[in-house]
């Protein structure tokens, strides 16, 4: 297969990078276009030569850009050959921004350079992009406005998905929807959140919280909206408050190599599902996540930065025990930290990814599977590796959100539109039935309340085992009363919503 732009010069140059998404491939077509999963580009199109930077140029006008080929790349370029490409063409927008990064990841300064005219032009397309705040410059006339800083910056394409997302306006509509309900009934509807988020985040750990562990879980859930900035002091106490082992609780950053496994051979290497960067990384990883995560929230769109900093969290994994629970509840700490959460208020995103898993997974495996690839580990016996790192923290700095960002959106959809307005529908039916029973029958509140939770659970039905079971505490008209008031609330909250009702109607619990 004939590869050009970005493809070529991982290839050419032999990088330990990921992929391009879509690769740019040559074809008999006539129009460069999008063609199962690559960039089809014509003949004539192409560059005619496979030189490195003329390969760039190409691929940054034509298939956008990407930051950790061009991190790992551009220093493999000689001076000379920058140079003379620029003064080709010294106002030219993709050589001034290959010069820019040339300097940048250089850590050098192209001496001689012809003078920069002409107006600033950006790094990334707003566009084809989501970009972060202007920072001009003025020796390239060029303005970075990445997602985060030239040295942790992650890309974002507007895909259908995200586009879509961010004009849904999740945070403005979870306030209206909380702000419509009454004080009691919003109290009871973030009791539920809270008390399920801590649970559901343990779940997809696969661990069942103790009383003393939610307690804490919760009580660090509502410290979200302190707005205490994250630094590794802070982060330290918020591991510690995850794990129960004091053994697990961290002191610091690890300085230990950690990865992740799942089954098969028997533990080998094959077993071993991801590696994070080697333990000498984490401080500058971290330094820059952090800037990025206690600033990116109040400058882009909050749900944006909140899977930006979850995902990139748990890719750096920075302790060696915790990082799952604590990469989630990080999503919640940008959302508090945009000023768009009221304090108190808490979207239960965790409830969300434990009903849907599988697609959690997907999205994390978009870089952690190709970022495997590039280290080579060895078993060393009794569950211990060695691990070969083939390409340095780049891997690590400038990775590609997109997907990331998508699932945080249906995510956030979810828990707004699903978990919060189905439990306060319940509640809202739990109650109506309550109050019709209590006007009828003297019922201890402990033992209606189970026997309406029963009956709301099956569709309107308590079962022969649970009535003989409860016997003895009611009559059966009791039994048959709550039934048929139970599917007479639920059959009218299936009812279509009249023209004028705009409320949401959740599918059945």
């Amino acid at each position: 297969m004939d590869y050009a732009g970005y493809e070529l010069v991982r290839n050419a140059l032999k990088l330990p990078a990921i992929a391009p998404a879509r690769p740019a491939i040559v074809r008999p077509i006539t129009r460069i276009e999008a063609i199962e999963g690559h960039l089809a580009i014509p003949a004539h199109v192409v560059p005619p030569t496979e030189d490195p930077l003329t390969h760039l140029l190409f691929a940054l006008k034509h298939e956008g850009v990407n930051m950790q080929i061009l991190a790992q790349a551009l220093p493999k370029i000689p001076a000379e050959r920058m140079l003379k490409e620029l003064k080709d063409a010294p106002n030219g927008q993709y050589v001034r921004a290959a010069c820019y990064l040339w300097e940048l990841h250089t850590g050098a300064v192209l001496e001689g350079k012809p003078d920069i005219a002409g107006r600033y032009v950006n790094l990334f397309d707003p566009g084809r992009y989501v970009t972060g705040p202007d920072n001009r410059n003025s020796r390239w006339r060029l303005n970075f406005n990445g997602l985060g800083s030239p040295s942790y910056c992650v890309t974002v394409e507007r895909t259908p998905a995200v586009q879509a997302g961010i004009k849904s306006d999740v945070l403005g509509r979870t306030k209206a929807f909380i702000d419509s309900l009454g004080k009691e009934m919003m109290d009871r509807a973030l009791s539920w959140a809270y008390l399920h988020e801590t649970e559901d985040s343990y779940a997809i750990e696969r661990e069942a919280p103790s009383e003393e562990k939610a307690r804490k879980f919760i009580a660090l859930l509502k410290q979200a909206h302190e707005g205490r900035p994250l630094s590794e002091e802070y982060l330290v106490e918020l591991q510690s408050s995850t794990v129960s082992g004091a053994f697990e609780k961290a002191v610091q950053f690890r300085n230990e190599q950690n990865w992740l496994r799942s089954g098969g051979n028997r533990g080998g290497s094959s077993s071993v599902s991801y590696v994070p960067p080697p333990p000498d990384a984490v401080p500058r990883l971290m330094d820059e996540w952090m800037a990025f995560a206690n600033h990116a929230p109040r400058q882009i769109d909050p749900i944006v930065a909140a899977s930006i900093a979850s995902f990139g969290f748990v890719y750096i994994h920075p302790f060696m025990d915790g990082n799952g629970r604590l990469s989630r509840f990080l999503f919640h700490k940008a959302l508090c930290t945009s000023g768009q959460l009221e304090k108190g208020v808490l979207l239960p995103v965790s409830v969300a990814m434990k009903r849907h898993e599988r697609q959690y997974l997907e999205a994390l495996q978009t870089f952690s599977v190709p970022a495997r690839e590039l280290v080579q580990v060895t078993s060393a016996g009794e569950g211990q590796f060695y691990f070969d790192f083939k390409a340095d923290d780049t891997l690590y700095r400038y990775w590609d959100a997109t997907a990331a960002v998508e699932f945080g959106f249906a995510m956030a959809e979810q828990a707004l539109d699903v978990e919060l307005r189905q439990e306060t529908q319940y509640l809202a039916h739990f109650d109506a039935i309550r109050r019709a029973i209590d006007d009828r029958y003297d019922v201890r509140g402990s033992l209606l309340a189970t026997l309406i939770s029963i009956a709301m659970d099956g569709g309107g039905t308590i079962s022969n085992g649970k009535r003989e079971r409860f016997a003895a505490n009611l009559p059966a008209e009791v039994f048959d009363a709550i039934e048929a008031e139970t599917r007479a609330v639920l059959a009218q909250a299936a009812e279509p919503p009249d023209s004028e009702d705009s409320g949401f109607e959740p599918p059945p619990r």
